[in-house]
C-alpha cells in the first residue's frame, strides 16, 4: 500500500507524458486524476493507522549509493510527520488534477500538463518520505524542475518563460546553501541518514569550524546552510522574489505548487531537522526574525496589488512566514498544524480565483471586476469560506492554527518571541484587510469590466466546483478536528512521537484573556473597515494613497527588492558576462586560438596565391629562391 502511494503518480506521469497522444486528452486526464486520487485515499488510510495504531515503518525500496562510509538507501519513511505531508500533498494534488480537467479544457497540450502535475506529485512524495538527506535533495531538485516546467507551461508567452527562469535561478541560490549543508553534515557525521545524524548531534555541539574567515559553531553553520535552502524553496524574504512572478503559470499550478506543497518543503525541512535546530538557539532566533519579517513584508505588499493571483501569492508568502517563526520559537508542531490547515484554505482561494478568471475570460485585475456575486454564487460562497479561514475568523481552521502560532510566540517569553507575537497580530489585521479587499472588489460594488458584458460571465462547471467544495470542508473543520492531535500536551501517546524533537516541552500556560481576544477582535473589525473602504467610499483609498505617495510607491514596487537585485546582481552579472564573452572569449581565446590561427593561415594562403601567376619566369624565380634557401640551410648546418 505504501509503495502504491509513491509510484501511482509516477505511473500516471509516464502514461500521460509518453502515451498521451495515443490514448487521447480525456483518457490522459482520467488516468492521472484516478491514480493520484487512489494515492490520496491510501495516504488517508496510512495517516489513520499512524493516529490509531502509532504505525511507523521504514521501507527500503533499493540500495542507492554504497561507497566507502556513504551508505544511502532509497527508502520510504512512514512516521507522523511524513504521514501528514502525504495527506497534504496527495489530497491537494488529486483535487487539482480533477479541477484541471475543467480549467484546462481549451488547452491543446492537456496530456503534457497532467504529466507534469503527476511528476511533481511523485517528486514531492520522494521528498517527504526520505530517510536521508540525499533522497531529500533528489526530491527537492525534482520539485524545482517540475515547477520550472509548470510555471513556463505556456512557453510561447515571454513573461511565463521569464518567470520560470527566475524561479529556477533564485532557487539555485538557496539550493547551493542546502547542498553545502548536506556536505557539512556528511563531513561532521560520516553519514547522511537522519537517525544516525540525529543521534550524533550532542557530540558536535561544542565543535567549532573556520568558515569564511570566522570561527563558528559547527551546529550553527549546519543549521544556517540548511535554512538557506529552506528560505529559497519557501520564498522567505531576500529569496522571495520568484513567488509572485510564478503566477504566470496556469492557476492549478499556483494552487498545487505555490500554496499547498512545494513552498512548504522548507518548513518541512526545518521541522524534520528539529533534533539539529534544538541545539542552535542562535539560528532559531534568526528563523523567527526572518519569518516574522516575511509575514509583515508580504502582507504590506498584498494591500496594494491588483492582480488577484498575486494578492493570494503574497498571502502565501506571509503565511509561510508565520510557519517559520512558529518553528523559530520551537513550536514545530504548531508550524505543521498551520501548514496542514493552510493547504486547504489557500488551495481553495487559488482555485477559487481560477474560477473567477475563468468567468472573466482570463482577466486577473480586480479593478476590472466587481458586482458578480449573483452571477457566480458558488464561487463567491466558497471564496468567502477560504477568506474567513485565511484571516483567522473564529472557529474556522485558520483561527486555530494562526492564533496558536501567535500564542506560542508570546509564551516563549523572550524578546524575539514578544516581537514575533506583536508583528503576528499586526500582520493578521493586514491579512484580513487585503483579503476582504479582494472579495469586495471582485464580487461587490459596480461591474467595471468594459470588454466583457456581465451577462457573459458564468459560473464554473461542476468538475471545477467539486474540488472547491471538498477543500472548503477542510477549510472549515480541519482546525477544530486536528487541534488537539497536532498541538497536544505531551505524554507517552503524543502524536508526533520521535518525528519532532523538543529539548524542552512547550509551555502549557495560557496567555492573558485580553491577548487571546485581541487577534480575533481585529480580524472581525477589519471586515466593516474593508467594506467601507472598498465598497461604500471607494475614493478614500485613492486619497490615502495620494497623501502618502512615497509609501504607496514603496509598497506597489514591492519594497524595491527587484530593482535592488537588478542593480546589484543582474546588471553586474550581465556586464561581467559581456566582458568574459567579448574580451576573454572573443578577443583572447578565439583571437589567439582557432579564429586567430585560421585567419593567419587564410592571409598566408592569399599571399601564396599571388605566386600562382601563370608566368614561367616567375615560377623559375621562386624555384631558384627555394633552392638557394635550401642550399644555404644545408651549408650552415
Amino acid at each position: 500500500m505504501e509503495l502504491s502511494i509513491l509510484f501511482l503518480p509516477l505511473i500516471a506521469s509516464i502514461i500521460s507524458g509518453f502515451f498521451g497522444r495515443y490514448i487521447g486528452d480525456r483518457n490522459s486526464e482520467i488516468v492521472t486524476s484516478a491514480l493520484v486520487s487512489i494515492s490520496a485515499i491510501l495516504s488517508i488510510i496510512v495517516l489513520y493507522q499512524v493516529i490509531i495504531n502509532q504505525y511507523e515503518e521504514n521501507i527500503v525500496i533499493a540500495t542507492w549509493i554504497n561507497s566507502g562510509s556513504l551508505d544511502v538507501n532509497w527508502s520510504m519513511l512512514i512516521d507522523p510527520l511524513s504521514a501528514v505531508m502525504l495527506v497534504v500533498v496527495t489530497s491537494v494534488s488529486a483535487l487539482v488534477h480533477i479541477y484541471s480537467i475543467g480549467y484546462m479544457s481549451h488547452d491543446p497540450h492537456k496530456p503534457r500538463f497532467m504529466a507534469y502535475l503527476s511528476l511533481f506529485t511523485f517528486a514531492m512524495l520522494m521528498l517527504v518520505t526520505s530517510d536521508n538527506f540525499i533522497q531529500l535533495f533528489f526530491g527537492w531538485e525534482g520539485v524545482g524542475l517540475c515547477s520550472y516546467f509548470l510555471i513556463g507551461f505556456w512557453f510561447k508567452k515571454e513573461s511565463a518563460n521569464a518567470a520560470a527562469i527566475k524561479a529556477f535561478v533564485v532557487n539555485r541560490v538557496g539550493d547551493f546553501g542546502f547542498a553545502l549543508g548536506i556536505f557539512l553534515v556528511f563531513y561532521l557525521f560520516g553519514t547522511v541518514n537522519y537517525d544516525e545524524v540525529f543521534q550524533q548531534i550532542p557530540t558536535v555541539v561544542d565543535k567549532n569550524l573556520s568558515f569564511l574567515g570566522f570561527e563558528v559553531k559547527a551546529i550553527d553553520l549546519v543549521c544556517l546552510l540548511l535554512f538557506i535552502g529552506a528560505m529559497g524553496k519557501s520564498a522567505q524574504i531576500l529569496l522571495h522574489t520568484w513567488l509572485p512572478d510564478a503566477m504566470e503559470g496556469p492557476t492549478p499550478v499556483s494552487a498545487l505548487i505555490h500554496a499547498a506543497t512545494m513552498v512548504t518543503a522548507g518548513v518541512f525541512l526545518v521541522v524534520r531537522c528539529s533534533p539539529i535546530y534544538e541545539f542552535s538557539p542562535v539560528i532559531l532566533n534568526l528563523i523567527t526574525v526572518v519569518g516574522m519579517t516575511t509575514a509583515f513584508f508580504a502582507a504590506t505588499v498584498a494591500l496594494v496589488q491588483t492582480d488577484i493571483k498575486k494578492i493570494i501569492a503574497y498571502s502565501t508568502c506571509s503565511q509561510l512566514g508565520y510557519m517559520f517563526f512558529a518553528a523559530g520559537v520551537g513550536a514545530y508542531n504548531v508550524a505543521m498544524f498551520h501548514l496542514f490547515t493552510h493547504a486547504f484554505f489557500k488551495a481553495l482561494l487559488f482555485l477559487g480565483s481560477g474560477s473567477v478568471i475563468h468567468a472573466f475570460k482570463d482577466e486577473q485585475n480586480i479593478n476590472n471586476m466587481g458586482g458578480v456575486w449573483r452571477k457566480l454564487p458558488y464561487t463567491y460562497a466558497l471564496m468567502i469560506i477560504g477568506t474567513l479561514a485565511l484571516t483567522g475568523f473564529p472557529f474556522l481552521s485558520g483561527f486555530y492554527s494562526k492564533d496558536a502560532i501567535i500564542e506560542f510566540a508570546y509564551l516563549k517569553g523572550n524578546t524575539t518571541g514578544y516581537y514575533a507575537a506583536g508583528i503576528g497580530i499586526v500582520t493578521a489585521f493586514l491579512t484580513s484587510v487585503y483579503s476582504w479587499r479582494l472579495i469586495f472588489k471582485t464580487f461587490h460594488g459596480e461591474y467595471n469590466n468594459k470588454e466583457i458584458k456581465i451577462e457573459e460571465t458564468h459560473e464554473s462547471p461542476l468538475v471545477m466546483l467539486v474540488p472547491l467544495f471538498v477543500l472548503s470542508i477542510g477549510a472549515i473543520f480541519a482546525g477544530a478536528l486536528f487541534k488537539d492531535l497536532f498541538i497536544g500536551h505531551g505524554g507517552e501517546n503524543y502524536f508526533w512521537s520521535e518525528s519532532i524533537k523538543f529539548l524542552e516541552p512547550l509551555s502549557t500556560d495560557h496567555p492573558p484573556t485580553w491577548f487571546l481576544l485581541l487577534t480575533p477582535s481585529l480580524v472581525i473589525l477589519s471586515i466593516p473597515i474593508a467594506y467601507y473602504l472598498f465598497v461604500k467610499n471607494k475614493e478614500l483609498p485613492n486619497e490615502i494613497a495620494s497623501m502618502n505617495k512615497p509609501l504607496y510607491n514603496f509598497l506597489v514596487n514591492k519594497w524595491y527588492f527587484d530593482e535592488l537585485y537588478e542593480v546589484i546582481f543582474i546588471k553586474s552579472s550581465k556586464k561581467l558576462g559581456t566582458f568574459l564573452w567579448k574580451v576573454c572569449d572573443g578577443i583572447i581565446i578565439d583571437g589567439f586560438g582557432p579564429d586567430g590561427i585560421s585567419s593567419f593561415i587564410k592571409k598566408c594562403s592569399i599571399k601564396a596565391n599571388k605566386f600562382q601567376s601563370g608566368f614561367i619566369y616567375q615560377y623559375a624565380f621562386v624555384m631558384l629562391l627555394g633552392f638557394s634557401a635550401l642550399l644555404t640551410f644545408l651549408i650552415v648546418k
